[in-house]
Order: C-alpha cells, then sequence, then structure tokens
C-alpha cells in the first residue's frame, strides 16, 4: 500500500481503531512506564503463512509516534514459516506497547486474508479464470482487505456501490426485468461503465445476452447449468460464476472456462494468521 494511499484512505481508519482502543489512556501502560525508554521488540510468526499489511502494521506506531521505526526482514506477499522472525520495532517502549494489538490485528487479519487467497488461487493456476473478491468485507476494512486479496494473488471486483455498475436480482425486481434494468443502466450510467447483470437461469441468461450486458454473472447455478449458459453466452460478454464459492469446492468449476470466479469467502471467511510481537526489551 503506497504511501499516497495510506494517508488519503487508511490514516483516517487507522485512527479510528486506536481510539476505540485508547479512549482516554493506555492504563496498564502508563502504570508501568513513568517516561519515555527507548525499546525494541521482535515481530514473530507463529504458523505458516503469507504476510500482508506491513506497512499498515509500522502507520499504526507512525501515527502514535512519528520517530518510531521498523525494520522488516520480508515483504508483502513473501511466503513465511512458523517461528520466523519478520523485523524489529524500535521507539518508545509506552509507543510499543500501546499500538501493539491494533497494529497486530490489521497484519494478522490481513495476512490471513492473503493466506486463504493464496490457497485458492493456486487451484486456478494454469487456467485463464482469474479469482475476485466481493464486497462481502468487515465495515471500515474495506481497504485493508481487498489490498490483501492482492497480496495473495486474487484480483479486486468492483472497490464500491460507485465502482460499477451490478445489476442484481432485487435491482432487476425493481426495474422489472434483465433487459429493462439493463437498458436504464445502460441510459444512466457513463459509457466508460461495464454493465454485469446476475443471472439464475437460462432463461435469464438468454435476456441478459439479448440485452446487451457487458459481462453475465452464473448465480448459484448447478454446473451442467453453467455449461448450457455458457454456450448459449457464446463469446458475446465476458463470464464470472459465484455462490458460496470456498476453497473446498472451486476446483468443480476451474474447468468451465468462465473468465471470473467470485468468492466472498476469501475476506469473509479466512483465519486470521498468529503473529506476534515478542521480547520486548529496552535499548541503550
Amino acid at each position: 500500500m503506497n504511501d499516497i494511499t495510506m494517508r488519503l484512505q487508511a490514516d483516517h481508519l487507522i485512527l479510528e481503531a486506536l481510539k476505540e482502543d485508547i479512549s482516554s489512556e493506555d492504563v496498564s501502560t502508563n502504570a508501568v512506564m513513568k517516561e519515555a525508554v527507548p525499546g525494541e521488540v521482535d515481530l514473530i510468526c507463529k504458523e505458516d503463512g503469507v504476510i500482508a499489511g506491513l506497512d499498515v502494521f509500522r502507520r499504526v506506531f507512525e501515527l502514535l509516534d512519528e520517530t518510531v521505526t521498523a525494520e522488516f526482514y520480508v515483504r508483502d506477499g513473501d511466503e513465511v514459516k512458523k517461528g520466523g522472525l519478520l523485523g524489529k520495532v524500535r521507539g518508545d517502549i509506552r509507543v510499543l506497547l500501546s499500538g501493539e494489538r491494533t497494529a497486530l490485528n490489521y497484519l494478522q487479519r490481513m495476512s490471513g486474508i492473503a493466506t486463504y487467497t493464496r490457497s485458492v488461487a493456486k487451484l486456478l493456476a494454469g487456467s485463464r479464470t482469474k479469482l475476485l473478491d466481493t464486497r462481502k468485507t468487515t465495515p471500515n476494512m474495506r481497504i485493508f482487505e481487498k489490498y490483501a486479496v492482492r497480496v495473495g494473488g486474487g484480483y479486486n471486483h468492483r472497490y464500491n456501490l460507485s465502482d460499477g455498475v451490478l445489476l442484481k436480482d432485487n435491482h432487476i425486481g425493481a426495474a422489472g426485468s434483465v433487459a429493462q434494468a439493463v437498458k436504464m443502466a445502460r441510459e444512466y450510467a457513463p459509457f466508460v461503465r461495464k454493465i454485469e447483470v446476475e443471472v439464475e437461469n437460462l432463461d435469464m441468461v438468454r435476456e441478459a445476452v439479448e440485452a446487451g450486458a457487458d459481462i453475465i454473472m452464473l448465480d448459484n447455478m448447478q454446473e451442467d447449468e453453467m455449461r448450457d449458459a455458457l454456450a448459449i453466452i457464446g463469446g458475446r460478454a465476458q463470464t464470472e460464476c459465484s455462490g458460496n464459492v470456498t476453497k473446498e469446492n472451486i476446483e468443480r468449476l476451474t474447468g468451465l472456462g468462465v473468465d471470473y470466479i467470485s468468492s466472498g469467502a476469501l475476506t469473509h471467511s479466512a483465519s486470521i494468521l498468529d503473529i506476534s510481537m515478542k521480547n520486548l526489551h529496552a535499548v541503550v
């Protein structure tokens, strides 16, 4: 995550996370540390995985004290091993203690998503199908979680509702039909926007193709039905399949030849990667 993105899109979110954890003061730290003492602490990985979010981790401490420094021995996207030393953080011990939990929360969550995404993306290796995330993200964590998906080898679907046109079942219900929804979107949306339509059966597929949808999402269809749908589309639109896709069941979709497979599980079901700050000590 580059410095501009961090300052414009992430800093205020990190500050809110810090305020959540320190509403007035860090009572525990202030009780044992009466004044500033320079210190150093190790960043240790406690299980195998893919690291993501090192810049965010460092930024937590910088927002508390700009003199804090962090030296990392790995980069985002690296595969790390249990027991590995990932880096060291140096600064006022009070800052290291107060920022520890928030910094680790970001790093653990982002690394967990990158780790899970990498494991799913490997199942698509050798195919032309790209793995996409969704908007099923933790509130106020989207920028971090979608970044972690990219680090893990996935791709981002639209970032938010302002980012693209996706006509889902309720949009179609509100418009009255697939054709009418596409027509209204075409008239309203800027010409640079592609129009994607979610379909649930072959009749909707035919209607979406005839209406000129740019992307057709096959949602919760059986495998045979998806093959029939792809034959109907015949290359006239890009294709995506979705619906409860996980690492355990994605292989059944790999031979279909769709352009994209989207999975909310990348962000809503990934476990954290266990990472700790250990061996805190004063330095001269």
